[in-house]
Formats: structure tokens, C-alpha cells, sequence
């Protein structure tokens, strides 16, 4: 076998070091190595051992992975099985403390009443919590899952849109972190049985970082879910989210009309929230009043009357839409339409000389128009209410550091030849009638060896026409709204993605992961 892959100081990645928890490395004595694209290097101490095989071949298939094994000595396993240090370490030294305060106490104390003393800084949940923080600030995690199972507590972390497991505690000390973060959420620590909702500023390093806190009960204890949100990572541009070429000029066009709808559209963990403040940076001036309902507020930005709602206290978008509008608002951003209530006074609000902006749950941007009839809106009122229309998903994007141009086997080429010719001429890319190349990225130590670094959004935007408006008063169907949409140029998602697939933005396995291919394929 060849030598295991690792670095002449035997450093493994932190991204790679969490891809097998230090409980299955001890038990099958493996250690994962490195991470090339989607094959897993793993050094095993007994490449032979069946049940380490099973283990491994499983644990790599979660993360949609092939594992490839590496013979190593016992030693060379001891010395890198040392390396499960980091936040298992820290979150392990603060666990014994918290061990050896309740042996000296005879008798395990609650945990709610472990935590009121909060001048004890030093406390081992507090620092328990503290650590957790700090690691997924570091690790560049979008998100912290906490939660607890029958004989454990596992922490998890979403890197580039794929949740990790980073340490497992004991399920026993749940209640305790629970409770501390319920404190500094200002949230109701002895309410255990309905779901709770806040938000809290800690530093971490020099960072001031938001952290979104949303907990929920399940059957074996209450699971919380951190959103971080940094803001220190600043605001993107729209071509910087991805929106570029034509799908720029179309909402550069949307957003000059002085009134109207602009909506986005896509699954929970799509970005839509983030393209709503890539707009509002374009809007955001002196000379108009912008008032925003959110659930919750992410990101702050000055300028922005920015406003949470408060469902428990009976102050929902429905409700906040009819007090902001006496605030003689320009510009409405609202968080989401849930209901048919809401989204009859967005509409009417687009119709009486305000620009709104919102979010709506459909699978693509032709679908918005029958959701918004389906929600009791008359079709009669879209075609002056709706400006634009957008749909967006969320790819990791290729490091660009180790992305290597790559000759793609031929069923690729093929499809990537036939979504590049059913594009309109002014999208599309220019690539030999063989088709074109594509990049893969092998990793590197600047990307943590994973050939992925960071997310980039793919699009497809629809545009109200006159041709749309008659289509929408007689015969608003799909797929009468998806012909009108390939007369104007729309470019869809896949297309979308294709582009910057050969522009070496994203990988062609990244894209397939997010957009359904024989669905597009089918809908030409």
C-alpha cells in the first residue's frame, strides 16, 4: 500500500479530523487522513478487519464520500489519534470539572440552579459553551446543532451546507447547556415544553458575533440550533451571490420601477434573505424610507427600519404590514409570505406605490405565479403587482487555490452540450461542439483539503412581459408560463449552473447535488 497522506508535521485538517468521531477511530483504529474531491483517505491499523471495512465504508457514504484505505503501524495511529484535540479536548476538561463539582456536592444539583451564579466565570458549562462557540466561529460554521439522543448529546456543525459532527457529550449534561444558552438568550429556562425563539451577542476573539437561537422540544430533551451570523463577513453584491449577465439586468430593471413585487423563491437555507440585503445595499439611500418585517432580524443594516415579528404577541406579517404602511414607508421588505392575508396586502401594497420585497416557498420562479393565485390573489392584479420573480439554490464553491481544468467523461459532455445549446444566445456560453471543460479542485491546505470554500447561488429569473401579463389573465398554467418564460431568455437554474460550471465557479458533482437534472432535462 502506499504511504498514508499526510504532511511531513503528520497535521490532519480540522474539516477532515471531523468526518469519523474519535469514539469510531478508537474502537476500529482508523484515523481519517485527508479528503481529495470526494475520496476520504483513511489510515487503518488492520486493513483487513471486516467490521472496520463495514465501519468506515458506512460512516464515508454519509457524507457522500468513498473512502480509500492506508495501511498504518500502531504507533503512527497512536501519535495522530492525538489529534482529536481541539474543541473534543477543551469541551473534555471542562466536562471533568463539571464532574468533579457534583461528586463534591454528594448529590447532582439542577442544572438551572448550577447556572444562576454567573460570577462564577469559570463555571464548566459556561466554558463548555464558551468552547463550542469559539470552534464553530473558527470552523466558519453557518450553524450549531445541539442535540440530544437516547445515551448522548452530539454538536454539529453546517460547513458549506453539510452538517458535521464535531463531539459527542453526555446526554446528561443537555439540560445544563440548554439552560445556559436559554440565559444568554434571555429565553425561559423552566419552560420545557413548547419551542422558544431569541438571540444573543457574545465575542469570540475580537469578533462581536449575533448568534440566532431557536429551541425545540423533542422526545429526548430540548434541541437548540444556533444560526451565526457574522458581520464581520460583510454584504455581498449581487454578482458577488451570483446573480450576473442577463439575470443582473433583469432585477437591475425590477428594482427602478417605483413600485411593484420582487420575489424570491427556494427552500429554507437557500439564501433568499441574504439576496433580499444584496438589494436592499442597491436601494439603501437617504433619500428613501425602507421598513422591514423579519423572522427573524439576521443581519442589521443601517439605514433600515428593521422590525421583528412577534407571532406570541399577536404582532404577525399581516398585522406588521398594515402598521408599517402607516409609516409612510418607499420600500417594504417582507420576511416571508406565509398566508393569504399577507400576501393580499403585499400586493396591494406593490399597487398603491410601494416597492416590496419578499420570500415565497415554490420550487421555481414560474411557479410563483400559480402559488400567488393558489394564496387568493386575483390574476387580474399580478401583472401590475409582479416585477420580478427569482428562484435560487445554493452550490459550494471550488477553491479556487487547487481547481484544476479537468477533461469531463463523455456523458457530462453531453449533457453539458445540450443545456448550453437550449440556452439563449446571449447566456450562452461559448464552448466546441464536444462540449467544454470543467474544473474539479483536489484540495488543499488553504481549503482544509475539502476542494470546496465557501457557497456561491445559482438562479433563474423571471421577468414580467406584456406577453406574461395576457398569459396570466387567461391561462396562468405552468406550462404556458414556462414557454413564455424560454421566449424571453430566462435562464434556468441548471443553466445557470452550467455557466459557472465552465467558468470554473463550481464543480459539476456540486450542482447535481442541488438541481435535479432529469427534471430540468424533461421540462424543455
Amino acid at each position: 500500500m502506499a504511504n498514508a497522506p499526510v504532511d511531513k508535521n503528520n497535521r490532519i485538517p480540522p474539516d477532515v479530523l471531523v468526518l469519523i468521531s474519535e469514539e469510531a477511530a478508537r474502537h476500529y483504529k482508523m484515523i481519517p487522513l485527508a479528503l481529495s474531491g470526494n475520496v476520504l483517505d483513511v489510515g487503518l491499523v488492520d486493513p483487513d478487519d471486516v467490521k472496520a471495512q463495514e465501519a468506515l465504508n458506512f460512516l464515508a457514504s454519509r457524507n457522500g464520500l468513498a473512502a480509500r484505505v492506508f495501511k498504518i503501524s500502531e504507533d503512527e495511529w497512536s501519535k495522530l489519534i492525538k489529534q482529536y484535540a481541539g474543541l473534543g479536548e477543551e469541551v473534555g476538561e471542562a466536562l471533568e470539572g463539571l464532574r468533579s463539582e457534583l461528586a463534591q456536592e454528594k448529590e447532582k444539583v439542577g442544572i438551572s440552579e448550577a447556572l444562576k451564579g454567573e460570577k462564577q466565570q469559570n463555571a464548566p458549562i459556561i466554558r463548555m459553551v464558551e468552547t463550542i462557540l469559539k470552534h464553530g466561529v473558527s470552523s466558519k460554521a453557518s450553524d450549531i446543532h445541539i442535540e440530544p439522543n437516547m445515551n448522548k448529546l452530539r454538536v454539529r456543525f453546517r460547513l458549506d451546507g453539510s452538517l458535521q459532527t464535531v463531539v459527542v457529550l453526555p446526554v446528561e449534561i443537555a439540560p445544563a447547556i440548554v439552560s445556559r444558552i436559554k440565559i444568554l438568550s434571555n429565553l425561559q429556562i423552566d419552560e420545557t415544553r413548547r419551542p422558544q425563539d431569541g438571540r444573543f451577542t457574545a465575542k469570540v476573539g475580537e469578533k462581536e458575533i449575533d448568534l440566532r437561537v431557536a429551541v425545540l422540544p423533542t422526545a429526548r430533551g430540548e434541541k437548540v440550533a444556533l444560526r451565526i451570523l457574522d458581520p464581520t463577513i460583510g454584504l455581498k453584491t449581487l454578482p458577488e451571490l451570483g446573480i450576473i449577465g442577463r439575470n443582473l439586468e433583469v432585477v437591475e430593471r425590477g428594482i427602478k420601477k417605483p413600485f411593484g413585487m420582487i420575489l424570491m423563491t427556494g427552500p429554507t437555507g437557500s439564501g433568499k434573505s441574504t439576496t433580499i440585503y444584496g438589494i436592499l445595499q442597491i436601494l439603501n439611500t437617504d433619500m428613501v424610507n425602507i421598513v422591514s418585517l423579519e423572522d427573524p432580524v439576521e443581519y442589521y443594516v443601517d439605514g433600515v427600519n428593521q422590525s421583528q415579528i412577534r407571532a406570541e404577541l399577536g404582532y404577525t406579517f399581516a398585522n406588521g404590514l398594515r402598521q408599517i404602511l402607516r409609516q409612510d414607508p418607499n420600500i417594504i421588505v417582507v420576511g416571508e409570505m406565509r398566508d393569504s392575508e399577507t400576501a393580499g396586502l403585499a400586493v396591494q401594497s406593490a399597487l398603491t406605490g410601494h416597492l416590496v420585497l419578499s420570500t415565497l416557498h415554490t420550487n421555481n420562479a414560474i411557479g410563483v405565479i400559480p402559488r400567488l393565485i393558489d394564496m387568493g390573489v386575483e390574476p387580474f392584479l399580478l401583472p401590475s403587482a409582479l416585477n420580478v420573480a427569482l428562484a435560487q439554490r445554493l452550490v459550494k464553491r471550488l477553491c479556487p487555490d487547487c481547481k484544476k481544468e479537468v477533461e469531463p467523461p463523455e456523458e457530462i459532455k453531453k449533457i453539458i452540450f445540450s443545456v448550453v445549446e437550449s440556452m439563449s444566445e446571449k447566456m450562452r456560453p461559448k464552448i466546441s461542439a464536444k462540449g467544454g471543460k470543467i474544473f474539479k479542485a483536489q484540495g488543499c491546505p488553504k481549503c482544509n483539503n475539502k476542494g470546496t470554500k465557501g457557497r456561491i447561488a445559482v438562479f433563474e429569473i423571471l421577468e414580467m412581459t406584456p406577453q406574461l401579463e395576457k398569459i396570466i389573465i387567461t391561462e396562468p398554467t405552468e406550462s404556458k408560463i414556462l414557454e413564455e418564460s424560454q421566449r424571453q431568455g430566462m435562464t434556468t437554474m441548471l443553466q445557470d449552473g452550467i455557466s459557472k460550471v465552465l467558468e470554473g465557479l463550481i464543480g459539476f458533482e456540486e450542482l447535481i447535488q442541488v438541481v435535479n437534472i432529469s427534471n430540468e432535462e424533461s421540462a424543455k
